[in-house]
């Protein structure tokens, strides 16, 4: 099967700039043959490399696993991550002798039809700040490793569920994801205005029946709707601050505990006691009150109150950020089918759209940790990081309770008010 035609963000910028964050942060799996590679480098030879440290490590108990992963260094950094931030087997081998998961990232490549939808992961801090080359101009370079992840004998998979009913063609998906990227186009309209916008056309989708509505008909019954969206929420909409219900609250500060959260391999090793006050934290969050249990070293343990207080408004400077973020999400199919826990589009959407709110709450929590009253860009780029870090990626996510949690919010019109309430 020839290569397919990727389908890459024009409105993105990326390059690696040696953070090393990315690779503080995850556990890299490695492969039978990329083990035997890394093997054959001859680590074991390395002054670099602490003696007697091993560079693998198996996973799994069962004596047959052929389940293997880098290890890490004390602090949780892969034990090839050397002082300066730099990758050891990049500096030494190039990159092509590293592990296909670090090539990858923070790229991420999803199915659109016959074409591969190319999304990034903004747990990069570079991805955030849009620092680089235009991606859309790096295609041979990703085409590279797209040709890597993608099976040799691939074929096309089933498009994902419309909403919690009815799945469309491939062509008509995309048709509908088009136009809920439309949303987010308009440069003279308030972020979140046209967050709320996207809710409303995603409620009308969930509650439209298309056994009948195909091809032309879908793309006349789009406009139509868009056109109606577009009138219920004007530009100059000016929104009032309501608050969450009391169970909406609930439900949301636990999806923010989660966001909110490090896991990385540091802190799972800590066992027991890491999940005892994982545990402790989540009774904390659900009642809400006293102090904000820290979660990780970055968070300050300040009084909810404070995080519920006026913080100003949105930066003009996030409003583009939030922008560009929910257009390579939604055009990378970033929230959705085999990308997203296999979850159908109205109800993905859903799940990104409590990212804004999710990702204010806690650049409150770190403007209030400062003693600050404001919101700084700042406070909004290490936020969306360390929420972006988990979209997607983290299991939990996809389980039942977490999805029923979404759906809840949804339903009782809070993810609106968590928009409007965290957006003052």
């Amino acid at each position: 099967m020839p290569s397919p035609r990727l389908k890459l963000p024009v409105i993105q910028n990326w390059n690696c700039h040696n953070c090393g964050g990315c690779c503080k942060q995850h556990e890299i799996e490695i492969t039978v043959e990329e083990k035997e590679r890394i093997e054959k480098q001859r680590w074991d030879l390395d002054e670099s490399i602490p003696a007697g440290k091993p560079v693998i490590e198996k996973l799994g108990l069962s004596p047959t696993s052929k389940r293997y992963r880098l290890a890490h260094q004390a602090d949780g950094s892969c034990v090839f991550l050397n002082e300066q931030g730099l990758c050891r087997i990049h500096a030494k081998f190039g990159e092509p002798a590293k592990p296909l998961a670090c090539q990858v990232y923070p790229y991420a490549f999803h199915p659109a039809g016959n074409d591969v939808a190319v999304s990034l992961r903004f747990s990069c801090p570079s991805v955030v700040s849009n620092l680089g080359e235009r991606v859309d101009q790096q295609e041979p370079a990703i085409r590279k490793i797209v040709d890597q992840v993608l099976p040799k004998r691939r074929k096309t998979p089933p498009a994902p569920g419309l909403n919690s009913r009815e799945t469309a063609s491939w062509p008509d998906t995309l048709k509908v994801v088009s136009k809920l990227n439309q949303f987010f186009q308009s440069k003279e309209t308030p972020f979140e205005i046209c967050l709320l916008r996207a809710i409303g056309f995603v409620e009308l989708i969930e509650s439209s029946r298309f056994e009948t509505i195909r091809g032309e008909r879908l793309e006349e019954f789009l406009e139509l709707i868009f056109q109606a969206i577009l009138q219920e929420y004007p530009a100059d909409l000016k929104l009032e601050p309501v608050v969450p219900s009391r169970l909406g609250g609930i439900q949301f500060r636990l999806l923010v505990a989660q966001y909110a959260r490090k896991d990385t391999y540091a802190e799972s090793s800590r066992g027991l006691g890491r999940r005892i006050a994982l545990l402790q934290s989540a009774l904390k969050f659900t009642l809400g009150t006293g102090r904000i249990p820290s979660l990780q070293e970055r968070f300050s343990p300040v009084p909810f109150a404070l995080v519920e207080q006026s913080f100003g408004g949105l930066p003009s400077e996030s409003e583009k950020l939030f922008l560009r973020y929910y257009r390579v999400k939604i055009e990378g199919l970033h929230f959705l089918g085999a990308a997203y826990y296999d979850i159908p589009f109205t109800e993905g959407f859903n799940h990104l759209a409590l990212m804004f709110p999710a990702i204010m709450w806690m650049a409150r929590w770190i403007a209030a940790g400062e003693g600050r009253a404001n919101l700084k860009p700042e406070d909004v780029n290490e936020a969306m990081a360390i929420a972006d870090h988990h979209h997607g990626y983290s299991p939990v996510f996809g389980l039942p309770h977490f999805r029923s949690r979404v759906k809840n919010l949804s339903r009782s019109q809070d993810i609106n008010k968590l928009i409007g309430w965290y957006s003052q």
